[in-house]
């Protein structure tokens, strides 16, 4: 697995990999007639807004296997209405579930992270589900 910057014309695979993940990882936290209703083209529209109209600092990544995205990240500066200047935030990051467990998330938190400091963020904040465990425990072990 590598991980790389994401471009134009990622739009529709990381589309696929929200909308997949989303529905894989917040079943029985979200309701099951939102998660039904997330809809991949809309998604497309999403990504390709944010892969042609944001600019650095917001960074967008995807992790591939064998040249197939499974997962993306995505960091900016923080969208906290009390936030200041230094401080980043990581918006998204998904991993195929058939990936979990496989070192591809701690390859994008690494990556992001790194991006954060060189955008100049001296801080960095996430926002996840209080219930959703999984990923509570990866960012804890991430520190």
């Amino acid at each position: 697995m590598d991980v790389r910057l994401a471009r134009i014309g990622d739009e529709r695979a990381i589309a696929e990999v929200h909308v997949r993940v989303r529905q894989a990882a917040y079943r029985g936290q979200i309701p099951d007639a939102v998660l039904d209703n997330l809809s991949v083209e809309r998604r497309i529209d999403t990504w390709s807004q944010i892969l042609t109209q944001y600019a650095p600092p917001a960074t967008a990544m995807v992790l591939e296997n064998e040249d197939q995205a499974v997962g993306f990240a995505h960091i900016a500066a923080s969208r906290d209405e009390d936030a200041s200047d230094g401080i980043g935030e990581l918006t998204a990051i998904y991993v195929s579930h058939d990936f979990w467990r496989s070192g591809g998330g701690t390859l994008l938190i690494t990556r992001a992270r790194a991006a954060l400091t060189d955008a100049g963020f001296s801080h960095a904040t996430l926002w996840v589900l209080d219930t959703n465990e999984r990923a509570r425990r990866f960012y804890e072990s991430d520190g």
